[in-house]
């Protein structure tokens, strides 16, 4: 009989651990609170409680309380996949903005934005400059009379184009380029970052610069937002100093300024209400989890959270190699370390303590993504044999180490092997340009440029061979 899984949340996260479970032949249920999807999930279905089971030390097994329509229900399932996610509760630090209450005006969190109209004509503030923030400062300013965006600290911000109009993501996070980063010490790596992301515009001048550029911090994704600062269409600010009934106090600006709508783009905040403390506590924006999944401290490994993490990178790829980790683990293929390693190894990471190399992922839940995945990968004998396919395969080799970190690596070897993925990754390219090529234009060859392709193949070879004599 095939083991019952609970998943908690439909989301990407909660997608890719059915997926996985179905692949190994287990029987996943999902719950989900909303009425987005529908199929093998039990929608506008609340996960009221998670509790072991009293035999819980010999099974594993988890008690599930349900609420659907105002019935509740209670089922036994073996084991839990909990993928909620970390933006769960919208962070609203009012008592952070003297006055608020007194604002006559109209004021919510960005996650009630639907539709940009309600700006018309309005003179709108967004607080928080992450990537919702300067989406709805951009949208606001082509239809508000007057935008103001408010930050603390800044930020870098670069365009979805990035070098030579290749996808940023596809330049930024290859093997290479990370292996490269890791090498070097950080305030140097801080000093390159800055270099690039400058490149574009040069943030200094525009009131954009991050003020602490010690610690990593998400970069900003927007292709419209230097155009609509300098042509005035959006102001930056710094922070707030006080909120009168219709206007704002920017700190360090004395003169106030009218505002019709203030929208807090302020982030959110992450708890496990169906959860007892003692499986899984949130203590500073982080849990106890060892490797972000299970909590070290159960003797049984039969829960486990999926997504709760921040990679510089894309979190789908990441919630499903975790998935596929933890069910082999609860398959009983793949076995944990003991209690004390795990325990040893989450409590050296809630100190944050950075390397000293690399980029600083210091802040809670952040990790590098590549480096994580690997791990990951290597549990599952899935991670691809670098130095083997050099001399094997040497253009998959070099198309791995040079080329975009995509999740067709994932799927060269082990189990969840895809015939496909070598042919995938060698035509990566030609997908990602297939959507711009919509005229056929003749390029002229240059013998130069031919010779400099010799040269520089014949270069990262020798780098290759330096690198792993």
């Amino acid at each position: 009989m095939a083991k019952r899984v609970a998943i908690v949340g439909a989301g990407v996260s909660g997608l890719a651990s059915i997926k996985c479970c179905l692949e190994e032949g287990l029987e996943p249920t999902c719950f989900e609170r909303s009425d987005d999807l529908g199929g093998l999930w039990r929608f506008t279905t609340k996960v009221c409680s998670v509790t072991k089971c009293p035999d819980f030390t010999v099974t594993g097994q988890w008690e599930v309380v349900t609420q659907h329509e105002g019935k509740q229900e209670s089922a036994i399932f073996d084991a839990v996949m909990v993928c909620t996610g970390f933006l769960t509760d919208p962070y609203l630090p009012l008592d952070s903005f003297p006055g608020i209450n007194t604002f006559k005006g109209q004021y919510f969190h960005s996650r009630q934005y639907k539709y940009p109209n309600i700006f018309k004509d309005k003179r709108v503030l967004v607080v928080g400059m992450g990537n919702s923030g300067t989406d709805i400062a951009v949208e606001a300013s082509h239809l508000a009379e007057k935008v103001f965006l408010s930050t603390t600290g800044g930020a870098w911000v670069i365009s979805r184009v990035f070098d030579s109009g290749y996808p940023w993501d596809m330049v930024f996070t290859t093997r290479f380029q990370n292996m490269f980063r890791n090498s070097l010490p950080t305030p140097i790596v801080n000093w390159l970052l800055a270099r690039k992301m400058n490149s574009w515009f040069h943030h200094a001048n525009y009131g954009l610069v991050p003020e602490d550029r010690t610690q990593l911090r998400e970069p900003v994704l927007n292709d419209e937002l230097p155009g609509r600062i300098i042509t005035g269409k959006v102001l930056i600010k710094p922070s707030i100093k006080e909120v009168k009934e219709n206007s704002v106090i920017f700190n360090n600006t004395p003169k106030e300024e009218p505002i019709d709508i203030i929208v807090f783009a302020t982030g959110y905040t992450f708890a496990f209400p169906f959860l007892d403390e003692s499986v899984v506590k949130v203590e500073n924006g982080q849990a106890s989890l060892y490797k972000y999944i299970f909590p070290a401290h159960l003797p049984k490994p039969t829960l486990a959270v999926i997504g709760l993490i921040k990679p510089l990178g894309s979190i789908i790829p990441t919630g499903e190699t975790q998935a596929r980790w933890v069910v082999r683990v609860l398959k009983g293929i793949n076995k944990l370390p003991p209690q004390s390693v795990m325990i040893e190894e989450v409590n050296a990471r809630k100190e944050n303590k950075p390397s000293g190399f690399g980029l600083c992922y210091c802040k809670a839940l952040q990790a590098d993504y590549i480096t994580y995945i690997d791990e990951l990968l290597t549990y599952i004998n899935a991670k691809p044999n670098l130095f083997s396919m050099l001399l094997m395969d040497p253009r998959l080799g070099l198309t791995i180490f040079f080329g975009p970190f995509t999740p067709y690596q994932f799927r060269l070897t082990g189990p969840g092997k895809w015939e496909g993925a070598r042919n995938a990754i060698l035509t990566q390219w030609d997908r990602t340009f297939k959507v711009t090529k919509t005229r056929s234009v003749q390029e002229s060859p240059s013998p130069f440029a031919s010779l400099l392709k010799l040269l520089s193949l014949l270069a990262l070879l020798m780098a290759i061979f330096l690198i792993f004599l």
